[in-house]
């Protein structure tokens, strides 16, 4: 029997049904009850004279419309049984009491139903409660080991409000002891924490100090005498912690019949599943205990890290409420382990734990409410338990339910009801039954040996084969059926129905577009699609809506195409795209015509030179302004006179014909007087402009000389009349060769 928690929906994935009832062609009672808990079978004995023998399985409803009453009406419903209800105790002292009510049922089934039922549970007064405190010990927790030195003092004081029947007890863990999770030169060995120059403990898995006891000073004692550790990665081992946590019950010391807590405490994530093959580890975690003498983890270096799914088996198996106290950094990841831990709750930890007992307190009352109770005003709760059963079970099935940490269970014994009662009483020898030639069960015979049909009125080998072939030389009910008495009884198809007099048409096997059968838009009626209205085509595929052919100018593929299945087809040599409107070699769709409109514009009266042109080009000009506007697409050119040219083009299988064809905003011819005019004033007052400016310029020059000399002539420290400038005419120099001394001549130049 397996154990499950309450506020699980329970499933039994046994099997899978599906598909209505007439479409399987069930060709007996228990056939028909297999296929769904919406079908009933007709035990009506003259009704396969207007209805084949598969038309006696349907709905109730169904069956009703065909002429078959309600008594002859083979349809099992879904029962429940209390087998045992002695009702909820009240307080623990009294013997033979259930937490649980009721205390065992028998349920029974169609396949494909469901079954949902109402359960009582009840927290017992004065419940033991058993708190088992798991603490990370690496090196980051050493504020938080500090500030936890009175936490069993603290806890045990708050618990007595609840219960007087408390007790705690303390492991730790760090890591497993080997490469790559921790550095192993014989220095990190033994002082892991010699890099940042502390003296810590060397790395272990998992150690369990302190059985369950209700002495909080050994618990304080336990405490203070703690030492951290370290370790190289930042996840550490607390999975493999608590799966040893989970299994040795017998030195933690877990009661059968308390409420069992394990508080988790860490700031960073756990390693688990195959996270230990980096390390060479590749034996897979059995779930086993394995402390030894000294109470610590002694395959930590051997086994794998356990999976999440072997924690959530062990946890549910012992009945223990995880409590996961960790740093706001990883509430995420432990929210999403919780998720798939029954009874599972987070909460957030101060950096130094100085929140701790808060949050003991805070989660034990969560799990209180999961088990059941609240001590202010409610002391039971009602449940919802849905049962769903999804096939035929081969026996009675027995399985047990019950709250998460609680001992009482409801017992249940599942039943699945695949057969139909009227099989029981069987009539021999019927004489509806061709006189005796098969026995009557749930109104349709069944054929003694040697003899077939409906009512066993055909010899075997001497059916009238011949009237269930197609024609000559086809194979008998087209292979997909059996022949009775010379009529079809199709086989049942899980793709859907067979039927016709030769079994030659189904409702699948017609073509499919993108994986879907009739493309998603019609139904397949004996190999052909039959289109839903505004589909079209073998595949129905093909929308008959022009509306995804409209180009963003308005018409039709651009006017380069037709219309298609909803897609454009271009004809246009060159016209490429969605709406056929890529096409280099054709230019634009409006200026195409436009020498056609032109001329039939500018003319006073319609030529045979434009006729020629617009014939070239595959156009009409035409003066009706009957057409539709959706087909057709707004031309607006400049001419080469510069007029604006507006027309609308509609494409048609004979060419492009021209509606509306109109010239406006053609510039006025320019005013040449005025233009000349206008040219001379320019020149004139260019010049004139010039002519001030370069008179301007020269004034300046001339000022600025006539400055620079008077400042030059102030500077002049001559008297009157004495010319600094003059030079004499005279020079007096010294005859070297000439002997006479003192002698010397003066030249007059």
């Amino acid at each position: 029997m397996g154990i499950v928690s309450l506020y699980l929906v329970l499933h039994f994935w046994l099997a899978t049904v599906g598909g209505m009832c007439s479409q399987f062609n069930a060709l007996s009672c228990d056939e028909c009850l297999q296929l769904g808990p919406q079908c009933a079978w007709c035990t009506l004995q003259n009704f396969t004279d207007f209805f084949s023998i598969d038309e006696r399985c349907d709905t109730p409803e169904a069956l009703l419309q065909k002429g078959c009453s309600g008594e002859f009406v083979e349809f099992p419903v879904t029962n429940v049984k209390v087998l045992k209800d002695q009702g909820l105790g009240k307080s623990a002292s009294h013997t033979n009491v259930s937490y649980i009510a009721p205390q065992k049922m028998h349920l029974q089934l169609r396949p494909g139903s469901q079954l949902t039922f109402q359960i009582q549970v009840q927290e017992p007064e004065d419940h033991p409660v058993d708190i088992y405190y798991l603490m990370d010990l690496s090196a980051s927790m050493i504020d938080d080991l500090k500030m936890i030195k009175d936490l069993g003092s603290t806890l045990s004081k708050e618990m007595a409000k609840l219960t007087s029947k408390f007790r705690l007890g303390f492991g730790s863990f760090v890591e497993k002891p080997v490469l790559p999770f921790i550095k192993i030169t014989r220095e990190e060995l033994a002082n892991p924490c010699r890099s940042v120059d502390y003296e810590c403990l060397p790395t272990f898995g998992y150690r369990h100090l302190l059985s369950l006891t209700s002495s909080t000073d050994k618990f304080n004692e336990i405490i203070s005498k703690q030492q951290v550790s370290a370790n190289m990665d930042v996840p550490e081992g607390g999975f493999d912690a608590i799966m040893q946590a989970a299994v040795c019950g017998d030195k933690i010391g877990w009661q059968n019949n308390s409420m069992k807590l394990l508080v988790f405490v860490s700031d960073a994530d756990s390693h688990f599943g195959m996270d230990s093959k980096m390390s060479g580890i590749v034996v897979p975690n059995d779930g086993e205990c394995y402390l030894d003498d000294n109470n610590e983890y002694s395959m930590t270096a051997h086994l794998e890290y356990p999976t999440l799914g072997q924690l959530v088996d062990k946890l549910v198996e012992n009945n223990i409420l995880l409590i996961f106290a960790v740093t706001d950094n990883q509430r995420q990841n432990y929210e999403n382990y919780a998720s798939l831990i029954p009874g599972a709750t987070v909460g957030v930890l101060a950096s130094d734990s100085r929140n701790i007992l808060e949050l003991i307190m805070t989660s034990y009352k969560v799990q209180e409410c999961i088990l059941v109770f609240t001590r202010l005003t409610v002391t039971r709760v009602s449940f919802n338990v849905t049962v769903e059963l999804k096939g035929c079970l081969a026996g009675p099935r027995h399985f047990s339910l019950r709250p998460v940490g609680f001992q009482d269970a409801l017992e249940i014994e599942l039943e699945s009801q695949c057969a139909c009662d009227c099989h029981q009483t069987p009539e021999a020898n019927s004489a509806y039954c061709s006189r005796g030639r098969g026995a009557l069960e749930c109104g349709a015979c069944v054929c003694d040996p040697g003899f077939v049909g409906t009512k066993c009125e055909c010899t075997e080998g001497q059916e009238q084969i011949s009237d269930c072939r197609a024609h000559e030389g086809a194979e008998i009910c087209s292979g997909l059926g059996e022949c009775f008495c010379g009529q079809c009884v199709c086989h049942p198809s899980s793709f859907g129905r067979v039927y016709g007099l030769y079994c030659e048409c189904d409702n699948f096997s017609c073509l499919r577009f993108r994986g879907e059968l009739c493309g998603g838009h019609g139904e397949c009626d004996c190999g052909e699609c039959v289109c839903h209205s505004g589909w079209m085509g073998e595949f129905c595929n093909c929308s008959t809506s022009n509306n995804s052919c409209v180009s963003p100018d308005g018409s039709i593929c651009s006017g380069r195409g037709k219309c298609v299945c909803g897609k454009c087809e271009c004809t246009v040599p060159g016209a490429s795209g969605e709406w056929c409107q890529r096409c280099p070699t054709c230019g634009d769709i409006c200026s195409l015509p436009r020498s056609c409109v032109e001329c039939y514009l500018k003319a006073k009266d319609p030529s045979d030179e434009c006729a020629v042109k617009c014939n070239s080009l595959h156009a009409t000009v035409s003066n009706s302004t009957d057409f539709e506007e959706s087909r057709a697409a707004l031309c607006t050119l400049q001419s080469e006179d510069h007029c604006l040219l507006s027309f609308s083009l509609v494409d048609s299988d004979h060419g492009s014909i021209i509606y509306n064809p109109k010239l406006y905003d053609c510039p006025e011819p320019p005013n040449a007087p005025l233009i000349a005019l206008g040219v001379c004033m320019s020149v004139l007052i260019i010049g004139i402009t010039l002519l001030v400016i370069w008179k301007f310029l020269v004034s300046v020059h001339d000022r600025k000389e006539v400055a620079k000399f008077e400042a030059e002539k102030a500077k002049a420290k001559w008297q009157s009349g004495t010319n600094p400038l003059f030079r004499s005419s005279t020079s007096t120099f010294k005859n070297v060769t000439y002997k006479s001394a003192g002698q010397q001549k003066t030249y007059i130049s």
